[in-house]
């Protein structure tokens, strides 16, 4: 048995007005997905446990079946694993986005989704020119990188309030720095960034370009190592995972997952969608079961970009569950999952801890009367699983029978 879940970030939104009332899930054209709904199994989901923040590492630390309350230790700490930093008992890790200021407010949590090459310059200028023991800041992927801070007592700094950038987005970023006499450290590195950052060649050139600038460093998510039992162990069969996020493959890395990386997925609305499809395809040669994430509707829906969200869910659709069921055609020996990890309305910009829609399909499925997938059919049937932990053990361990 092959089991497949596809998660398009971010997906499932609200009605927007300039689409007549619809979503954008509504508005694309998702032959495919509307298949799976017509042929299988359809509701919804609570993928962010209550008093949780809606945030995508909770989001798909529930979907891989791991309790985010018991497990969940900060984003952070998630991303580290991912590079392959080995968090240790007196060690913490702060999440490091590159971002883009003007007149103190938050007008870019990306930096103009700066390359990877540009900001891991930035990023060596910051370990360069800051010499303070216990300090040391890696390298991720575009804006997205790391602070590893070494202190005897790590739950000082875990105590400290943060808020993850593009929530704050146009907003005035006083009120939203670490706060607290233990955070002193934080400001003063996110203060010294920006001078580091001010005349910097690598910024120069992105302002002749007329491309945002990352001209300030944001700390958020920290957290001290997580411990998860293996994948294979809580569910008895051995998978992959596909994503260009860190904080998706640092939960596969701690799970046990191999991470399976595609070249061209940049974790973005540009990414390669079918080559996602091509290495999944590829990879359940060997593996039962492969989890493929895609970032894209996330970052749509934090950009506020409707017609990339719509274009972005028309080519998961296409390229990615169309060529899955093409490859299973003449198969019947598996199932596949296609849900979001959390809803990024395009009109908010950021997350909501909404239940989400889900669709499952394959071996053992009885369709349950769907005509479509989108988030109004899913509420007509309601919420069927409290967890993603409760859904995954339903989708592997048990006779998927309503």
């Amino acid at each position: 048995m092959k089991y497949i879940v596809i998660v398009p970030d971010g997906m499932d939104d609200r009605p927007v007005e300039a689409l007549g009332g619809r979503t954008p899930l509504q508005a694309a054209h998702t032959a495919n997905m509307d298949f799976l709904a017509q042929n299988g199994m359809t509701g919804l989901i609570q993928t962010i446990p209550n008093g949780m923040h809606p945030s995508s590492d909770v989001g798909n630390m529930s979907l891989l079946g791991y309790d985010p309350k018991a497990c969940h230790t900060g984003r952070a700490p998630l991303e580290a694993a991912s590079l392959g930093i080995h968090l240790k008992e007196d060690e913490i890790a702060f999440r490091c986005n590159l971002i883009t200021i003007e007149g103190e407010k938050m007008v870019d949590y990306s930096a103009g989704h700066i390359p990877t090459k540009e900001a891991s310059v930035l990023i060596d200028s910051l370990n360069t020119e800051i010499k303070l023991e216990g300090v040391k800041f890696y390298s991720g992927k575009s804006y997205r990188h790391l602070l590893l801070l070494k202190c005897p007592d790590p739950e000082i700094y875990n105590k400290i309030p943060t808020t993850a950038p593009h929530d704050i987005l146009g907003k005035t970023i006083k009120p939203y720095l670490p706060k607290g006499p233990e955070a002193e450290l934080l400001l003063t590195l996110m203060e010294r960034s920006k001078e580091i950052f001010l005349n910097h060649p690598v910024n120069q050139v992105r302002i002749d370009l007329k491309e945002n600038p990352a001209n300030m460093i944001w700390l958020w998510g920290q957290g001290t190592r997580p411990h998860l039992p293996s994948f294979k162990e809580k569910f008895g069969v051995d998978g992959a995972i596909i994503s260009a996020v860190d904080l998706v493959n640092g939960i596969g890395k701690l799970a046990g997952l191999e991470i399976i990386h595609v070249p061209g997925a940049t974790g973005y609305i540009d990414t390669d969608y079918l080559g996602k499809a091509r290495h999944a395809l590829k990879a359940l040669k060997n593996k039962d079961f492969v989890y493929i994430h895609i970032e894209a509707p996330d970052e749509a829906g934090h950009n506020g970009d409707l017609q990339a969200k719509i274009s972005s869910i028309e080519r998961i659709d296409k390229e990615i569950v169309g060529t899955i069921l093409d490859h299973f055609e003449r198969h019947d020996d598996y199932r596949l999952l296609v849900l979001p990890d959390h809803p990024t309305p395009v009109e908010l910009r950021t997350h909501t801890a909404d239940p989400v829609g889900f669709v499952m399909y394959g071996k053992g499925v009885h369709p349950d009367g769907s005509d479509k997938f989108h988030e109004a059919a899913s509420k007509e049937k309601g919420l069927k699983f409290k967890s993603g932990e409760a859904l995954m053990e339903y989708f592997i361990k048990k006779n998927a029978e309503p």
